[in-house]
């Protein structure tokens, strides 16, 4: 995917990114082949989209119980691990990766685009956009997306990471190495600028709040040793690493 909010060669402020992503772990950075080449292990819970499957988990608890005939698009589905957390919904999961969506369950999958959802206006009830904002090359256009399928009243939820110093160390130099994350998933050019999110969202009518979440410290240093058990992510004070963001549309 073309990368156009930053030069990826862009150097920051911690000495561990310090070196553009590409000498550092020999992959070029936020490659979609590495979804088509980890096509298979989406539902291993140990396997390489171990913390996408928390995720899910915990994005699942800020969507309300569905009323009758309510539409969730989930926008960067993959394979809909948050599927098997809401119930209820008419669930329409929508991907770029066609190897993403054959593995998908409990999903009515269709390819496309985030940056041009092949979806009428104002047809969801509440639209989510897990862990896909980061890998996008125009935020503004995305957003703009998945504010204009969601009908007034609506809700918008979200997680992604953070344009700090802090997320590229913790979330990209540390995470990537230690294996909680494959190689070159992220881009630290395409990290989330928290304002521009939200006033972006704001200008399409969705007055987002954010919080921080991060992995339980406990189940995490336990995680190596019991693979394959979920990891609780929990509320955090900051937003400057991993963060959720919810919203009602006006209307």
């Amino acid at each position: 995917m073309t990368r156009t909010r930053k030069s990826s060669g862009a150097t920051h402020g911690s000495p561990l990114c310090q070196l553009p992503l590409r000498a550092q772990a020999g992959h070029t950075p936020n490659d979609p082949e590495l979804y088509e080449r980890l096509a298979d292990r989406w539902w291993q819970p140990g396997g390489p989209f171990a913390v996408l499957h928390w995720l899910a988990a915990a994005r699942a608890r800020l969507v309300p119980a569905a009323r009758p005939g309510a539409v969730l698009v989930d926008l960067g589905c993959g394979a809909g691990l948050l599927a098997p957390h809401v119930r209820g919904y008419r669930h329409i999961g929508v991907d770029l990766s066609e190897s993403g969506l054959r593995q998908a369950r409990g999903v009515d999958a269709v390819r496309g685009d985030v940056l041009a959802v092949p979806l009428r206006d104002r047809c969801a009830d509440v639209v989510v956009a897990g862990e896909i904002l980061e890998h996008v090359p125009d935020l503004p256009r995305a957003v703009a997306e998945a504010c204009r399928i969601l009908r007034p009243g609506g809700l918008l939820v979200l997680d992604t990471l953070a344009d700090t110093a802090l997320c590229r160390l913790v979330a990209i130099g540390l995470a990537e190495r230690i294996g909680l994350a494959p190689r070159g998933v992220h881009d630290p050019a395409l990290l989330v600028d928290r304002a521009t999110l939200v006033r972006g969202c704001a200008r399409h009518g969705v007055r987002l709040a954010l919080r921080g979440i991060r992995p339980s410290l406990p189940d995490l240093l336990t995680w190596p040793v019991r693979r394959g058990r979920p990891v609780r992510m929990v509320p955090t004070t900051t937003t400057a690493v991993l963060f959720q963001g919810a919203g009602r549309k006006k209307g």
